[in-house]
């Protein structure tokens, strides 16, 4: 079965970087677009930054143009989200998610932004 397990988040000060991770399995991992989402408290779910299947091209919201870079590693299996001048606004769970018919999400992981 699909399976998208994240690490890497945590407390950060300000203008600090954190980098997330996004284990993938139960599926051909190299042939899907895979993404990053996160939600704030009281806030709807946001997509982050999407990296696509063929080629790995990318694409990012506004608020993180710049600061973050999303990437993967087919061979691995794993996709992972760069984040860098990270700003309080970006505390949130950040989600890892892949649609392949359904819609399958992993546990997320916190982030939090705060001196």
């Amino acid at each position: 079965q699909v399976q998208l397990v994240e690490s890497g988040g945590g407390l950060v000060q300000p203008g600090g970087s954190l980098r997330l991770s996004c284990a993938a399995s139960g599926f051909t991992f190299r042939a899907y677009r895979m993404n990053w989402y996160r939600q704030a408290p009281g806030k709807e779910r946001e997509l982050v930054a999407a990296i696509f299947a063929s080629g790995g091209s990318t694409s990012y919201a506004d608020s993180v143009k710049g600061r973050f870079t999303i990437s993967r590693d087919n061979a691995k299996n794993t996709v992972y989200l760069q984040m860098n001048s990270l700003k309080p606004d970006d505390t949130a769970m950040y989600y890892c998610h892949t649609a392949i018919f359904l819609d399958y999400w992993g546990q997320g992981t916190r982030v939090t932004v705060s001196s």
